[in-house]
């Protein structure tokens, strides 16, 4: 689950495997890729790019993330979202079993779909498949309730990413009050408002707990010296506890 996710249904769609004439990819992939119609759709060349970068996506991180499930499931659709701050793209990981997740791609994005794929698709990507590897997801999610924890595993596909891509986007930038934001989070009771955290605050805050995530995933790694994949074996309390805090 990633900044701007909006919960919302995904219909029966097709599947189609990768082609030879799709990808430059020489191994067999292990995704299943879908395209749900939406607002005009894709183009035959659009669909092959997106593709050829979500199979390329899927064997690097692979290599990385040895707990990543096989024959994974990705629907992917065309939205008329404003997603400037992550790049036009934007997704979520809908269930663990089966491994499913679902991209959507904004046509809006400066550039249309083409320049949203290759600014954002490749981060969305490492981000959902790394919660597939820890077992973060929407439906039948392994991990306990509580924004702190939802901070943590957040903040752990956003470095993630970051880490591997290079790539840093303004909706997961954290400000120079992260440390009272962490306070805050670890005060709140385990029943605390998802989407006010997560997402749009009353006060008018964006993305708390990516932000905050962020945050004490860069500290733990300070404070340690570890990487980001031996972080990814830890609980969220052992990483909140290496960052500092309690």
């Amino acid at each position: 689950m990633y900044s701007f996710k909006i919960l919302l249904l995904i219909a029966p769609f097709f599947v189609f495997n990768p082609e030879p004439g799709d990808t430059v990819i020489k191994r067999e992939s292990t995704l299943h890729i879908s395209f749900k119609e939406g607002r005009e759709g894709f183009t035959d060349a659009q669909q092959a790019l997106i593709k050829e970068v979500l199979i390329q996506s899927e064997h690097d991180v692979r290599d990385l993330l040895p707990t990543l499930p096989g024959e994974i499931q990705i629907a992917v659709e065309k939205v008329d979202w404003d997603l400037t701050t992550v790049g036009g793209v934007t997704g979520r990981t809908e269930s663990n079993s089966p491994p499913r997740v679902s991209i959507q791609i904004s046509g809006e994005f400066p550039g249309g779909v083409g320049q949203a794929v290759k600014a954002g698709l490749r981060e969305t990507a490492y981000h959902e498949l790394h919660h597939l590897a820890k077992g973060w997801a929407i439906k039948d999610n392994r991990w306990e309730p509580g924004i702190a924890t939802a901070a943590v595993i957040e903040g752990l596909a956003v470095v993630f990413a970051e880490e591997y891509l290079g790539t840093k986007f303004e909706a997961n930038h954290y400000p120079a009050e992260a440390d009272a934001w962490v306070r805050e989070i670890l005060a709140l009771p385990p029943n605390a408002n998802y989407q006010h955290w997560m997402f749009q605050h009353p006060d008018g805050r964006t993305s708390i707990g990516y932000r905050t995530g962020n945050y004490l995933v860069r500290q733990a790694m300070e404070h340690t010296g570890s990487g980001i994949l031996e972080l990814g074996r830890l609980t969220p309390g052992e990483i909140i506890e290496l960052a500092g805090y309690q």
